[in-house]
């Protein structure tokens, strides 16, 4: 997973910088100073659209409110059974964990790595163990906000070993996304990136 992230980042820069190469130093001789203007401006709207405009704010939206995984929760008192039978109902790998009568207010998080390790691992039930004894606390999490970039947050949950993580703002939680979320998002913006810099070649811009 982290060689295929690695390749993301990479790829797109490299041709992104080649066009950009061959955008500026073309063949000066049948260059006229209408060509020029026109150039330089195209050139600068490549560069600013850049690979980074999305955000996590931009990812929620396209889950959508009702779309599974986006906000699924479940309570420090619950047992980690039903906390597990919540996510393969839902086909999710995680749930935020909140604390009971309090939906806005974070404890930790919880996730299958939790299950296998402190629980089957260690040969515990799952019926009679609290959420709260395995979970992730919330000193412990690593957190985005809406606003926080997709690439910034996969650095984040690469370099962190994790595939889920939360978004917070001022008011609280406000949902989560997944590695996968995030390399979805990537993987669209590298592609529309790439296909602005096909219509620049071709004469679209």
């Amino acid at each position: 997973m982290q060689g295929g992230i690695q390749a993301i980042f990479s790829h797109g820069n490299v041709f992104k910088n080649a066009v950009l190469r061959h955008i500026r130093v073309g063949p000066t001789a049948v260059r006229s100073l209408m060509f020029e203007r026109r150039e330089s401006t195209s050139a600068a709207r490549i560069e600013e659209h850049g690979f980074e405009s999305t955000t996590i704010s931009d990812v929620l939206t396209a889950k959508g409110k009702k779309q599974d995984g986006s906000w699924l929760w479940c309570t420090t008192d619950d047992s980690v059974y039903d906390a597990v039978k919540s996510m393969t109902q839902h086909n999710v790998g995680a749930l935020v964990v909140v604390k009971p009568g309090e939906h806005k207010s974070v404890a930790g998080i919880i996730t299958e790595r939790d299950y296998l390790r402190k629980i089957i691992v260690q040969g515990r039930s799952s019926k009679s163990t609290k959420v709260g004894d395995i979970m992730t606390e919330e000193n412990k999490l690593i957190t985005v906000t809406p606003d926080t970039k997709v690439l910034k947050a996969m650095q984040l949950m690469t370099d962190n070993r994790i595939r889920h993580i939360p978004v917070i703002n001022d008011s609280g939680m406000i949902g989560m996304v997944s590695i996968g979320d995030v390399v979805r998002a990537v993987v669209s913006e590298h592609r529309e990136e790439l296909n602005r810099l096909n219509a620049f070649i071709q004469g679209g811009y």
